[in-house]
């Protein structure tokens, strides 16, 4: 197995897109970054409106990736509970 190398970034549940902050970040590695995003959308949906902490782990000899996803910030979980 190859190096890794692990992006951490916040998204909008289910709105990630190819540009800034992750694009940027994934472009240069060897990584379908319409796959990864696709991924993190379908794994963030249920936390549309709120910011999601993410984890893109990517193997730089295959392209592989895992994506783990975190808990919204209390903030963001208050923020939606009272409707702001």
């Amino acid at each position: 197995m190859g190096d890794k190398t692990t992006i951490s970034t916040l998204v909008e549940g289910g709105q990630a897109s190819a540009g800034p902050p992750l694009g940027p970040e994934l472009g240069p590695l060897p990584v379908d970054v319409g796959a990864v995003v696709n991924a993190i959308n379908d794994k963030t949906e249920d936390f549309e409106g709120m910011e999601v902490p993410v984890d893109v782990t990517i193997d730089e000899d295959t392209g592989d990736f895992e994506i783990e996803v975190g808990k919204p910030p209390i903030a963001a979980l208050v923020k939606d509970e009272i409707g702001l």
